[in-house]
């Protein structure tokens, strides 16, 4: 990579300085060394029933440092970018492995990977703080009084409304041991909205995230007012209108905003190696997946879920992991079984096998851990109408407002917001509050049609002690699942 430093508007370490803290880490003993630099520059701002609120700008910077010292496996970092820190944060990082080695029961071993080498520098065509906070308010003005306008012209009232845009950058610069020397400056914009729509003792939640790699483009292309007057008007007919759904089996259509939370919460945390081997028990649960389980059928042929950090544009977007490792797409199921698991080069050899580029961390003073990135269900041939016309008594959930799953990721339960009955291959009037719940296998199994349309949504992904938000996206298409057993809530 070679040269100096490239600043993209923020002010960090000269390459030198990392080098030589690469350098000290594997003088003093370590069989393995990584720096990283990394900052976080947000620029926040929220509105609460129409009115601004506590917003600003942060800043987190500074440097994280992994070490493998005697067998075992040691972190630390420091916001003081100076030679002196970094020399105290190498020496904490090594004592750290020296008194862990005592209670590991394996030898530490980092698995063999190409390292990449390069910069990625992914860069907006408006750069977020050219746009006038003044305007940036009244974007998400416009987006409050879309939601209110929809209710009304509804006959329901949202009383309760709560948005916040989150603007800003990320950059990082990646040296270790092995080779690793990779930089990379991403931009991302992010919208968070909350309402309650209510009506005479009934009253509907609904949430999303949008999130993009992108410049303040990204705001723009939403089209927010558009997108919020629909969405409000939807929600307020499910609590005008909606019948109770029918109770029992029944076959339902899902839309893509419920399938990507599902391939998320019951493909994406289960498929993550380290979660496999115990390490996330105490704090998000384990996994159903064992290791005798990996090539064996979970769900029908029509089941594809794959997590790719490559799409452009992402939320989830990264060329290269903390580790060095090049991303790739990740085929967690493939047609109904079990493919591969998200592994980092620490899990990679447990398992035998090799990273795929799955070591992320939420900052500097985070260690790199396993992580999804854009997790979603690969689409079929069906359209929407395909997918309803063989269903002679059913529902479509199009969102969803509550979910809930297990520590295994196996019994799960989705409540749906905007919902439709289906009665003899046609859409019918609204329905409140549909309950899908059913396990994992269950649920993958009854799936029999797939559509040819692909939507995402954001999020952020929690994990880690002490816990990571890490950006993402997940979705897919409609799909159709047969026979499945639907609650009242």
């Amino acid at each position: 990579m070679g040269g100096r430093w490239e600043k993209h508007g923020m002010e960090g370490p000269e390459e030198d300085l990392l080098s030589k803290t690469l350098d000290l880490a594997l003088q003093k003993g370590a069989s393995y060394a990584e720096v990283r630099y990394q900052s976080e520059v947000r620029e926040s701002i929220n509105l609460k029933n129409g009115f601004p609120i506590v917003g600003g700008t942060t800043v987190s910077r500074g440097v994280g440092i992994r070490v493998v010292f005697g067998d075992a496996l040691g972190f630390s970092s420091t916001n003081v970018l100076k030679t002196n820190a970094l020399r105290v944060a190498v020496d904490e990082a090594i004592g750290l492995a020296r008194a862990s080695a005592k209670m590991r029961k394996r030898r530490m071993v980092m698995a063999d990977a190409e390292m990449g080498r390069g910069r990625v520098v992914v860069k907006p065509r408006v750069r977020h703080e050219n746009v006038d906070v003044y305007d940036k308010t009244e974007i998400l003005r416009a987006a409050d009084a879309a939601v209110v306008e929809g209710a009304k012209r509804s006959g329901a009232s949202a009383p309760s409304r709560f948005f916040s845009l989150t603007c800003g950058y990320t950059e990082k610069h990646v040296l270790n041991s092995d080779g690793a020397d990779v930089f990379t400056s991403i931009p991302r914009v992010a919208l968070s909205y909350i309402y309650h729509i209510h009506h005479q003792g009934r009253s509907q939640m609904r949430h999303k995230d949008l999130g993009e790699t992108r410049g303040w483009e990204g705001v723009e292309r939403w089209r927010l007012d558009e997108e919020l007057m629909e969405d409000a008007m939807g929600v307020a007919m499910a609590v005008l209108k909606g019948a109770a759904p029918p109770e029992g089996t029944v076959d339902v259509v899902l839309g893509p905003e419920v399938v990507g939370l599902i391939c998320h919460e019951s493909a994406g945390h289960p498929g993550e190696a380290d979660r496999m081997l115990g390490r996330e028990a105490a704090q998000a649960g384990e996994t159903y997946i064992r290791r005798e389980l990996i090539g064996n059928r979970i769900g029908s042929e029509s089941v594809t879920i794959a997590d790719d950090p490559n799409i452009p544009g992402s939320y989830g977007f990264y060329a290269y992991d903390d580790e060095g490792v090049r991303a790739r797409e990740r085929l967690l199921i493939e047609k109904g079984v079990i493919k591969e698991l998200l592994q980092n080069r620490e899990t990679a050899v447990e398992f035998g096998v090799s990273s795929n580029g799955s070591s992320r961390a939420s900052s500097y003073d985070r260690e790199p851990i396993v992580r999804m990135a854009n997790t979603y269900m690969k689409p079929g041939d069906f359209s929407f109408d395909e997918l309803i016309e063989s269903v002679k008594t059913g529902v479509y959930i199009k969102t969803y407002s509550e979910w809930n799953i297990d520590d295994k990721r196996w019994n799960q339960r989705y409540v749906g917001v905007e919902a439709y009955s289906i009665s003899n291959g046609e859409l019918a009037g609204p329905v409140y509050r549909p309950v899908l719940e059913v396990t994992t296998k269950a649920l993958y199994s009854s799936v029999d049609a797939v559509g040819k349309d692909l939507q995402m949504t954001a999020g952020y992904c929690g994990k880690g002690d002490p816990m990571q938000a890490i950006p993402v996206w997940f979705g897919g298409p409609h799909i159709r699942l047969r026979a499945v057993r639907l609650l009242r809530g």
